[in-house]
């Protein structure tokens, strides 16, 4: 009993002693150390709006990391900073090619500052430049279609404007943001009047190209009310379901709810197809196609797919009296790999739903076929939320 009580005693001293030295442990700060010496041997690669850096560390034990300070806009000042195990610091954020001065701190433990080091950096042609000239705009149905290249895959935002009253007063129409390669979008809801558009290029660190005016009259279109749609169901045609995610839901009106879809039963292959009753006659100007909320790009999603008109579809199911009016490829704006998406992905395919234009060229049609070719994912169960058209009624 006596040496479990010592025992017990000797076993909370000890806990007290290693209690106390946790809680009272310092750091040591020597701060009449000096600042460490200076980088040397500096090297500078240009790379598009920024450039990589490297240099010989200094041997010095005081040394905690590298920092450059540079100004990317007039007043707007960032820095960078580099451990003392690295021997690169990656700037970026500058708006042009013009040459920029860089100052290269070493910084002790103690943060005290060596003098700096002045390095002039000579950026590439940054994002928001080159894809500005690489940009164009053209008249579309309900708006102007926007076009660029993207090679670098940079955040940008794409900004339409509009002069609303004839006289310079200009107003945003609509902002794509995007990293996409190889941009084709849309500013949709344009009446069919002449009017000046501008575009112009926004970098996340506020650097902005100049403005793209074009004189410019959309095409005028009117949405394809789907009151009158109705399913026909002709001999080769897939229109069956799983549970209750029947096809009348691609014309409900109803976006961004995951439960709101048609999927088709797992057991039926790609390619396959349904006919559609719109209960008018219609050319297209374009259509948009909603992916299902939680899913895009993941599920069987429609990937690729073709659409065919008709006015009096042979009711044994063929293709004899078919017109193809167009075929299209959903498009993924991340490019991040299968499995992956981000905000812009959501934003493009399931709240704004994918736009895809016909060619202007077709004759009125009261029919059409969906003709799905391909999907994000492999297997059955083909699915898809709201389909629409726009262009006009005859």
């Amino acid at each position: 009993m006596k040496r479990l009580i010592i025992y017990i005693g000797l076993l909370i001293i000890n806990i007290s002693i290693f209690g106390c030295s946790k809680s009272e442990r310092l750091d040591y700060l020597d701060e009449n150390q000096p600042a460490p010496a200076q980088v040397s041997g500096v090297v500078v690669n240009a790379t598009p709006g920024g450039a990589i850096i490297n240099y010989r560390l200094p041997d010095d034990r005081n040394l905690s990391y590298v920092k450059a300070v540079y100004e990317i806009q007039p007043g707007v000042f960032r820095e960078r900073r580099s451990s003392r195990y690295h021997d690169t610091l990656s700037l970026e954020g500058f708006g042009s090619v013009a040459d920029q001065q860089v100052k290269l701190y070493s910084v002790g433990r103690n943060e005290k500052l060596s003098d700096p080091v002045l390095v002039t950096v000579k950026p590439l042609t940054p994002p928001v430049l080159s894809v500005f000239e690489t940009a164009d705009m053209t008249a579309t149905f309900g708006g102007v279609k926007v076009t660029f290249d993207n090679i670098s895959r940079a955040n940008l935002a794409v900004v339409v404007i509009a002069d609303t009253s004839g006289k310079n007063t200009w107003a945003p129409i609509t902002t794509f943001f995007t990293s996409i390669e190889k941009g084709n979008y849309a500013a949709r809801g344009m009446s069919n009047v002449e009017r000046k558009v501008g575009l112009f290029i926004k970098d996340r660190w506020g650097n902005v190209s100049d403005t793209l005016i074009k004189t410019m009259t959309p095409l005028p279109e009117q949405f394809i009310p789907k009151n009158n749609f109705k399913l026909v169901k002709l001999p080769t045609d897939t229109w069956q379901n799983t549970f209750n995610y029947t096809i009348d839901k691609i014309w409900n009106g109803v976006t961004n709810n995951p439960e709101d879809v048609f999927i088709v039963s797992a057991t039926y292959p790609v390619p396959q197809w349904f006919t559609i009753d719109l209960g008018l006659s219609a050319t297209f100007s374009r259509m948009k196609v909603y992916q299902r909320a939680r899913y895009p790009y993941i599920a069987p999603m429609i990937k690729t797919f073709e659409i065919y008109g008709s006015n009096n579809p042979d009711a044994g199911g063929g293709w004899g009296t078919w017109q193809l009016l167009g075929t299209f490829t959903s498009v993924k704006p991340s490019g991040l790999p299968f499995g992956q998406t981000n905000t812009e992905d959501v934003d493009y395919a399931v709240i704004n739903g994918e736009d895809f234009d016909f060619d202007g060229t077709m004759a009125p049609v009261r029919y059409i076929r969906f003709k799905t070719l391909d999907t994000w994912a492999a297997g059955g169960g083909v699915q898809t939320s709201e389909i629409s058209f726009w262009g006009q009624v005859h």
